[in-house]
């Protein structure tokens, strides 16, 4: 089984977009330099809005990626950058990455929001906007 992961961003300002991008860009070539890592995809959305979809081998390989690296070090930025961030994990026969609807499905039906400092009313309320 190939544990898929997926998480949504969204930004509270466009000013925190330059190093919103610098550490997406190095997070991605973090994520497809490490061990257990199948396949990685980031998606921009409306509205500042971020999703990314990574496969893996299995959950140790994803949270030796989490918790390492540049992803380590935006992490703790997040907090105050996103009005909005929510995350989901499920099992899957194969390696193949969902598209953004079956990701945003899985995430209304299954996610659960993460921590932020200023929460949207959305976050608050877990309405998580379908993808444009």
């Amino acid at each position: 089984m190939k544990l898929i992961s997926v998480t949504r961003l969204r930004l509270r300002s466009v000013r925190f977009l330059p190093a919103f991008f610098w550490f997406a860009w190095k997070s991605v070539q973090q994520a497809r330099q490490t061990k257990g890592n199948l396949k990685t995809k980031l998606v921009q959305d409306a509205n500042l809005t971020f999703w990314t979809i990574t496969a893996w081998e299995d959950e140790a390989a994803m949270r030796s990626f989490m918790m390492t690296g540049a992803h380590h070090q935006a992490m703790p930025k997040l907090l105050n950058w996103c009005d909005e961030a929510s995350v989901v994990h499920w099992l899957q026969e194969t390696d193949e990455l969902p598209n953004v609807a079956e990701a945003h499905r899985r995430m209304v039906t299954e996610g659960r929001v993460s921590k932020v400092r200023h929460p949207s009313p959305n976050h608050t309320a877990h309405r998580i906007a379908k993808p444009s």
